[in-house]
């Protein structure tokens, strides 16, 4: 199966082991159920947002999506060893994204953080959708520069620059100046 189904069946696996269908889904993690289905087929590549609402109508923390073997123990990731791409983007592409992550601790049993070493690639989107969810976020720039909407406020950050934020309040994370970026991002979401 192509890797962009890995994330939809692993929500439609934890929904169907919960025995709630899509619409109930959809209904309780107030979305709508055609983007569930969608999501779930892997036609749309969701948001963080959307997944993190799902995760937690279905009482699974957010790597459980993410993941594909949990162990005990420390997790290290070594620096040339990126694999496991999940992508997001607020598109209804399901072959495009914007941001590429690299989870950081896919091994990681019962983790509460969700680290993960993120490409940002130039924006193809003129107006940013600023999404929102429960939990906080802290992001490092390693490399290039990133724009954060966040609220009605804007932040610029380069290299060696961080932001630790609330994630409840509307925002939205890009590439800035026209070229890509890397940052290191951690999600925390209350379970």
């Amino acid at each position: 199966m192509p890797e962009k189904n890995t994330l939809g069946r692993k929500v439609a696996t934890v929904r169907e082991s919960r025995g709630i269908t899509a619409e109930q889904l959809a209904e309780r993690t107030e979305l709508k159920p055609e983007l569930v289905r969608q999501i779930e087929a892997g036609d749309l590549i969701p948001s963080l947002a959307p997944l993190v609402r799902i995760a937690r109508v279905l009482g699974v923390r957010l790597g459980t999506f993410l993941d594909d073997h949990e162990g005990i123990g420390p997790v290290v990731a070594r620096g040339g060893d990126r694999h496991g791409v999940v992508r997001f983007s607020d598109k209804n592409q399901a072959d495009h994204s914007d941001l590429d992550f690299f989870s950081l601790a896919a091994d990681k049993a019962g983790r509460h953080m969700e680290p993960f070493f993120v490409v940002l690639h130039p924006s193809s989107a003129q107006d940013a959708k600023l999404s929102t969810h429960e939990g906080e976020e802290f992001l490092f720039v390693v490399e290039g520069a990133i724009e954060i909407d966040y609220g009605r406020e804007k932040y610029r950050l380069e290299r060696g620059d961080s932001i630790y934020y609330d994630s409840i309040v509307p925002h939205n994370v890009h590439s800035a100046g026209g070229g890509e970026a890397r940052i290191i991002g951690v999600v925390y979401s209350p379970s």
